[in-house]
C-alpha cells in the first residue's frame, strides 16, 4: 500500500473496506460498524479500518460532522471474543498488538477534529459503549441498552469505561455499570447522562440529521478548538491509564481467569 504524499481525502469508495461502511455526504460523513452477523463485534480489521476512516475525514473539509453507527439490531458489541480465543487467549504478545489498533481506533475517533455523533441503533455492550462514550454526541433508541460484562468475562473495561464512566455518570454510578453487569435501558442512561436523546427507532434518522444539521453550522476552526478543551478531563484519563491497561490486560490474557470465561461464554452461545 502506497503512503500518501500529503494529507488529502479521498472518496470513500476507494477504500477496500470490509468490516465498516464508509459514507461521505458533505457535511456529514458516516462509519457504520457492518459485521450484523456478529452484532458488529470488532476484530483487528474492524478497527484498523475504522482508523482509516477516521484519519481520511479529518482531512476533509467539506465534512463537518462524523456519525458513527452500527448495521443491523446492535451498535456494537464490543471485542469479538469467537476471534479473542483463537487468536489472543494464551498469547500475551499478540494481544498487546491488537490492543494497539483499538487504542489507535479510539485515538482516531477523538482526534478527528470534527463533531461525532454516536446513532445508536441497537444493543450496546461493552466496548460499543466505550465507543460511543468516545463520541461527542449519542442519540439512541427507546428499546437497546447498554452494558458491560467485562468481569463476567475476564476482561477489565479499561478501553474507555473505567477511565469515562466516572466523569459521564459520577463515581457511584460507574461502579454500579461496571460491577454489576446489569442492562442500563435507554431512558435510564438518558437520565445518567450517557447518551443526550433517547427516541423510537422510526424517528432515530430525524433526530441525528436535526442534530448534524446544528453541528454542521458553527463555526469549524473554533468548535474543534472547543471539543480539544471539554476533551480535556477524558483525555487526561485515557493517557494516564490506556499504555499501563494494553500491557496488563494482555499478560491477563494468559492466566486462567479470562481462558476460563471466555470458553464457558463461547460454549453456551
Amino acid at each position: 500500500m502506497t503512503e500518501p504524499e500529503r494529507p488529502e481525502p479521498r472518496d470513500p469508495a476507494s477504500f477496500d473496506f470490509q468490516s465498516i461502511v464508509y459514507e461521505k455526504a458533505p457535511p456529514r460523513a458516516t462509519i457504520t460498524l457492518n459485521r450484523p452477523e456478529v452484532l458488529n463485534a470488532f476484530d483487528f480489521r474492524m478497527l484498523r479500518e475504522l482508523a482509516r476512516a477516521c484519519e481520511d475525514v479529518s482531512w476533509d473539509d467539506s465534512i463537518r460532522v462524523v456519525v458513527l453507527t452500527g448495521a443491523g439490531r446492535a451498535f456494537c458489541v464490543g471485542a469479538d471474543l469467537k476471534s479473542w480465543s483463537g487468536e489472543y487467549l494464551g498469547k500475551p504478545n499478540e494481544y498487546w498488538k491488537w490492543f494497539g489498533a483499538f487504542k489507535d481506533a479510539h485515538d482516531r475517533l477523538r482526534e478527528v477534529g470534527k463533531p461525532t455523533l454516536a446513532r445508536i441503533n441497537g444493543i450496546c455492550v461493552g466496548g460499543g459503549n466505550e465507543l460511543q462514550m468516545a463520541c461527542d454526541l449519542a442519540v439512541m433508541v427507546d428499546e437497546a441498552f447498554i452494558r458491560h460484562v467485562g468481569p463476567e468475562h475476564g476482561s477489565v473495561p479499561a478501553g474507555g469505561a473505567t477511565q469515562w464512566l466516572p466523569i459521564m455518570v459520577g463515581d457511584r454510578r460507574a461502579r454500579e455499570i461496571v460491577l454489576l453487569c446489569e442492562e442500563i435501558p435507554a431512558r435510564k442512561a438518558e437520565e445518567w447522562g450517557l447518551v443526550n436523546r433517547v427516541v423510537p427507532a422510526a424517528e432515530l434518522d430525524a433526530e441525528v440529521e436535526r442534530l448534524v444539521e446544528s453541528l454542521a453550522r458553527k463555526l469549524p476552526q473554533t468548535t474543534r478548538y472547543a471539543r480539544q478543551h471539554l476533551n480535556f478531563w477524558r483525555d487526561f484519563a485515557w493517557h494516564q491509564t490506556i499504555n499501563h491497561a494494553r500491557d496488563w490486560l494482555a499478560l491477563s490474557m494468559a492466566t486462567e481467569e479470562p481462558q476460563e470465561a471466555i470458553k464457558k461464554f463461547l460454549e453456551k452461545k
